[in-house]
C-alpha cells in the first residue's frame, strides 16, 4: 500500500465520518425524509451527467438492475435516511459509533447466514467490536439517549451491511458511476413517498443549513464514493475496507469539535475497542485472502 493509497484512505474515512455532523446540521432545520429525497435526487443528476460524459450507459445487465435497486434502498433509503431520522434525536457521535460497526454486522452476516468462515482473530474482533458498542450505549443509556432514535441507527446500520453485501454485484460488467447516480435515484423515489405520508414540509433555509447540504452533497455523496471506488480498484476491496476502523475515532471527534458534543470515559475507551474490532476483522480477512 502506497502513500497515495493511503492518502485516499484517510480522506474516504473522513469524509465518510464527517456526514453524521453535517447531516446532525441539516435536520434541524428540516424534515429528514423530504431534505434526504431532495439530496439524493440532486446527488443523482450530478452522478449521472458525470457518467454519461465519461460515455457510460444506462443499459445495464439484470443483475447490476437488481443489485442497484437493493443497494439504493438499502444505503440510501433505510441507512441514510433513518440516520437522518434518527439524528433528530441523537447525537452525531452516537450515530456514527454505531454506524462504523458496519464491517462487524458484514462479518456475522457472512459468518451467520452466508455460512462463510470466521478465523480466531476475526471472532475476536467481533467480540470486541461488539463488546465496544455495548460499553458505550451502557454508559449513555443512563444520560437519555433516544431508545427509539438508537433503533433507526441500528437498523441503518444493518441495511448498510445488506448494500455493502449488494455492491459486488453492482461492481461487476462497469458502468459504476452511472451505477452511483442511478441507485441515488432509489433512495430518493422510497424516501419521498415516505415524507409526503410522515412528515409536514417545514424548512428554514439559512446559510448554515444549505452549506451543510451542499457539503452532505458533493463531498460524502459524490466524492467519497468515487474516492472508495478508486481505491478498491488500487489496492482491492479488503486492504480497503481497512480504513473503516478510523471511522469511530473521525466520526466522535469531529462532532465534538464542530458540534461540541461532549465525550465520557466510557465513549473514549468503547470506540478505542470497536476500533480494535473492526481492525481485526479486516486483518483477518487480509490473511484469509492471502492464503
Amino acid at each position: 500500500m502506497d502513500i497515495r493509497s493511503i492518502g485516499m484512505g484517510l480522506l474516504f474515512a473522513l469524509i465518510w465520518s464527517s456526514a453524521f455532523t453535517s447531516a446532525r446540521i441539516i435536520v434541524a432545520d428540516a424534515p429528514p425524509f423530504a431534505i434526504s429525497a431532495i439530496r439524493f435526487a440532486i446527488a443523482g443528476c450530478i452522478g449521472v451527467a458525470i457518467a454519461r460524459a465519461l460515455g457510460q450507459t444506462w443499459h445495464l445487465t439484470r443483475e447490476q438492475w437488481r443489485a442497484t435497486l437493493i443497494f439504493g434502498l438499502c444505503q440510501n433509503a433505510l441507512y441514510l435516511g433513518l440516520n437522518f431520522l434518527a439524528m433528530t434525536t441523537v447525537e452525531a457521535s452516537l450515530a456514527s459509533i454505531v454506524a462504523s460497526t458496519m464491517p462487524l454486522i458484514v462479518a456475522f452476516i457472512g459468518w451467520a447466514i452466508l455460512r462463510e468462515g470466521l478465523g480466531p482473530l476475526a471472532a475476536l474482533g467481533l467480540v470486541l467490536g461488539f463488546g465496544g458498542v455495548l460499553l458505550i450505549m451502557g454508559s449513555r443509556m443512563g444520560t437519555g439517549v433516544d431508545p427509539m432514535g438508537l433503533a433507526y441507527c441500528v437498523i441503518a446500520a444493518v441495511g448498510l451491511a445488506v448494500a455493502t453485501l449488494m455492491v459486488r454485484g453492482a461492481s461487476s460488467g462497469g458502468n459504476m458511476m452511472m451505477i452511483v447516480g442511478l441507485q441515488m435515484f432509489v433512495g430518493a423515489g422510497v424516501l419521498l413517498i415516505a415524507s409526503l405520508f410522515l412528515e409536514t414540509w417545514v424548512f428554514n433555509w439559512n446559510p448554515v443549513m444549505l452549506t451543510a447540504l451542499t457539503y452532505t452533497i458533493l463531498a460524502p455523496g459524490l466524492l467519497a464514493t468515487w474516492v472508495w471506488f478508486a481505491l478498491v480498484a488500487r489496492i482491492g476491496a479488503v486492504k480497503a475496507a481497512t480504513f473503516h476502523f478510523l471511522n469511530p475515532f473521525f466520526g466522535v471527534a469531529i462532532a465534538a469539535l464542530i458540534l461540541g458534543e461532549k465525550l465520557g470515559l466510557m465513549d473514549v475507551l468503547g470506540v478505542a475497542i470497536i476500533a480494535a474490532g473492526i481492525l481485526a476483522v479486516q486483518l483477518s480477512k487480509q490473511t484469509h485472502t492471502a492464503k
